[in-house]
């Protein structure tokens, strides 16, 4: 039987967006926006929740915004995918419960954190995640990996040091860097994520850079995720300029049909396939996403609840 697919966008609240005039003149308040994207797509994910900590009364009220159905993925704090979390992005409490800052650095990495401050930021992000959990709205939590986290036995560690972190949650993997995926590790790499029930995250992004993955098609867990980056070259390295620059791309039909094999692939041994457009700016997201629903037929074929086709998912691959 063929998977559930949900098409959305990695964002329903950025600037660009609601400055694009998508959005009908009515929704003028983030509850207004929510509750309209959710009538339009089955599925969003959650950018914030890099740059912070979420809350639980904020994903509470994600809940009561959105249908019965509706799904979040949760992209993980910054920390704890080795990026650098700007120190103001901490709780009060725990930044002034720092050791003395005499560098006067702004930002923290994993590596730098006490350990107790490691296992309280763990707790509370948990924490918050609960009531999407409870109301069955929790899809995955996205662990985007930056370059400089290369393959290697530490880093394999902290993947599953990661996922039993985050407990009953299902952790998704998204690399950005090109080695785990080349000749020599592609089969490594999946088999680590498939070995230990951990979705890998497929996707498309301007290629030829060290920070390139190619659009190879895996499942590796029950969910299968596919994200859309656009192919913006010049920008997609680019030092200094914010998301809705260096997403700014409009897919092409014909580039967005690409995929829908490579869908069609995913869904024939996933439960569950999740395409997300990350080409936030403007509307091109949306637009996009909703061009690639119509051509999946997206949210028609569902599989019945409680269906457990395997345990662990095969491996399979389009380079």
């Amino acid at each position: 039987m063929t998977a559930r697919i949900l098409v959305g966008t990695c964002s329903w609240a950025d600037k660009t967006l609601v400055d694009s005039g998508w959005y009908p003149a009515t929704a003028k308040t983030p509850e207004d926006r929510l509750r309209f994207y959710a009538e339009q797509f089955p599925i969003v994910e959650v950018d914030a929740t890099y740059y912070g900590l979420p809350s639980e009364r904020n994903a509470a009220l994600w809940v009561d915004r959105t249908p019965d159905g509706f799904v979040f993925d949760i992209k993980s704090y910054a920390l704890f995918t080795h990026h650098p979390a700007a120190l103001r992005s901490l709780p009060k409490d725990l930044r002034e419960a720092l050791p003395a800052n005499p560098a006067g650095k702004r930002n923290l990495y994993y590596r730098d954190a006490p350990p107790e401050l490691r296992d309280e930021l763990w707790a509370r992000f948990n924490s918050a995640l609960l009531p999407l959990d409870s109301a069955g709205k929790l899809g995955t939590v996205l662990f985007q990996f930056p370059p400089w986290f290369l393959p290697g036995r530490d880093s394999s560690d902290y993947i599953l040091e990661a996922k039993e972190r985050l407990g009953q949650y299902t952790m998704a993997v998204e690399f950005r860097n090109n080695l785990w995926l080349s000749e020599r590790n592609q089969d490594r790499t999946l088999t680590l994520l498939a070995d230990n029930a951990i979705p890998y995250v497929c996707v498309d992004e301007p290629q030829g850079f060290r920070s390139s993955v190619p659009p190879a098609v895996a499942v590796t867990a029950p969910i299968a995720l596919v994200r859309m980056h656009g192919r913006n070259h010049e920008t997609w390295d680019k030092k200094g300029i914010g998301a809705a620059e260096r997403f700014d791309y409009l897919y092409r039909q014909e580039e967005l049909e690409e995929w829908l094999p490579r869908v069609g692939r995913l869904a024939e041994d996933a439960r569950e396939v999740h395409v997300l457009m990350n080409n936030c700016h403007n509307d091109f997201a949306v637009r996009n996403a909703r061009q690639l629903a119509d051509r999946l037929g997206a949210g028609r074929a569902r599989r019945e609840t409680g269906d457990t086709k395997h345990e662990r998912s095969p491996q399979r691959r389009l380079l």
